[in-house]
């Protein structure tokens, strides 16, 4: 979050009153989601700060593709089977040097907010070898994402990936709701605030 001063290093937990004050103050010109209202879209498109700002919202939601990709444990799935949570879907790839930089932020996303009603999936599309695969997660320390894999890169083209990394968020009915090219910081203060908001949303 793009802010002067302490108001930077605030928690979640203060983050309404944090705002309240750089608002006051001039300094801060993000829209928080109030607590007392109901969450929508443009609410939560609002409060988007810094690389936030590349996070695209869709001003009606997109069906998402149905093509299978390969899971960690080698079995076929789809999207289809994360139905009923959020879902940050990150399209990436062992070559990708933006990836290797994005991939510890997502994981400390996953370690904030992961849980039954969110959850961050990677999916590695292209020509990506396990080992190389697992050396990749190894060497920037993230244990908690999942490797699975798009190797023929039908999912990712069905989802019109055009380059990586790729983000995609998918809401607990199964839509995309928004979307962001490149890499970002999934671990700062304002995307925390986000996508909990995104969360809180479906949980209406």
């Amino acid at each position: 979050m793009k802010v002067i001063g302490s108001i930077k290093e605030c928690s979640a937990s203060v983050y309404t009153a944090c705002a309240a004050i750089a608002i006051a103050a001039g300094l801060f010109v993000a829209t928080p989601v109030s607590a007392t209202e109901a969450v929508t879209l443009e609410a939560v498109s609002a409060m988007r700060e810094g690389d936030m700002r590349k996070l695209n919202f869709h001003s009606v939601s997109k069906d998402i593709s149905s093509n299978p990709f390969i899971s960690e444990d080698g079995e076929e799935i789809t999207l289809a089977d994360y139905k009923g949570k959020v879902v940050l879907l990150n399209f990436w790839a062992t070559w990708c040097a933006p990836c290797r930089h994005e991939m510890p932020m997502l994981s400390e996303l996953q370690t904030q907010l992961g849980g039954d009603d969110f959850e961050v999936v990677t999916v590695a599309t292209g020509r990506n070898m396990v080992p190389a695969m697992k050396k990749f997660f190894a060497e920037i320390e993230v244990n908690n994402l999942p490797l699975h894999r798009d190797p023929k890169q039908k999912l990712a083209r069905d989802m019109a990936v055009l380059g990586l990394p790729a983000t995609v968020i998918i809401d607990a009915d199964g839509k995309e709701i928004a979307r962001l090219q490149g890499d970002a910081d999934w671990s700062s203060e304002n995307a925390r605030a986000i996508v909990d908001a995104i969360i809180t949303m479906n949980n209406q």
